[in-house]
């Protein structure tokens, strides 16, 4: 066996207490560089080129041309897209919670399943969108352009559609309930099954030529406030009124 080492070169075992220190360290050091990383990263999302799962959320996206992007099951929520052109769009199963939408296009996007409750999109154009199975729960839509928008299964649980226009929109299974509809037009709209109006406001509301046969939820009271015509159908123990409220010219 050979000779024990000189003192200086003796392996001298670490106390608990120096172990503890040296993990602590190496701790802080992964943390710092995991948090300097971050920041950066954050930044960086809103100037990059928009693509599917991104992350935009909370950012500047104002009076821009997008239209066509690929945002597929994008973090939108609380982007500002006020006058952005998103028309045609790619948005399915993206996340625009409490985004502004004011005058923005997307016209002809796909948003099935997006999430757009809370949105603020007054005169937001959704002309020909597909929104099927879309959350509009609670949005600020006064004056929007659903026009054609094929809506199946979409939910507007009180959402402000003031004035909105839902002409011609396939609206199966569409929910509305507590809904302020004062003044929309559901002109030539399809419900090919049915669609609930529940407590939802109703004041003026155009349903000319339109057949509610199978609307749940809608009372009388709501018809009585509403515009139709000799051509609208109402549920079974529903009445046409004595007169409508407002004729064709209003």
């Amino acid at each position: 066996m050979g000779a024990p080492l000189p003192s200086p070169f003796r392996f001298i075992r670490p106390g608990p207490a120096s172990a503890f220190r040296s993990l602590a360290l190496c701790a802080l050091v992964f943390s710092a560089t995991i948090a300097a990383s971050a920041f950066p990263a954050r930044a960086q999302d809103c100037r990059s080129s928009p693509v599917a799962g991104m992350n935009w959320s909370g950012c500047n996206k104002k009076q821009l041309i997008l239209g066509s992007s690929n945002l597929e099951n994008a973090n939108l929520s609380d982007t500002d897209f006020s006058q952005t052109d998103l028309s045609g769009s790619n948005l399915k199963s993206a996340n625009l919670e409490k985004a502004t939408l004011v005058r923005a296009s997307l016209a002809s996007a796909n948003a099935d399943k997006a999430n757009l409750a809370k949105v603020e999109g007054y005169r937001c154009d959704f002309s020909d969108v597909s929104a099927e199975n879309a959350s509009f729960a609670s949005s600020e839509l006064q004056r929007t352009n659903f026009s054609n928008a094929r809506l199946t299964g979409a939910d507007f649980e009180k959402a402000e559609l003031g004035r909105a226009s839902f002409d011609k929109a396939v609206l199966t299974g569409t929910r509305f309930p507590m809904a302020n509809l004062s003044r929309a037009s559901f002109v030539g709209s399809v419900f090919e099954g049915p669609i609930d109006f529940d407590r939802a406001f109703m004041f003026l509301t155009r349903i000319e030529g339109v057949d509610l046969s199978a609307a749940k939820n809608l009372q009388q009271g709501q018809v009585d406030l509403a515009c139709g015509d000799s051509t609208t159908k109402l549920p079974a123990g529903l009445s046409v009124p004595a007169s409508w409220p407002c004729s064709a010219a209003d």
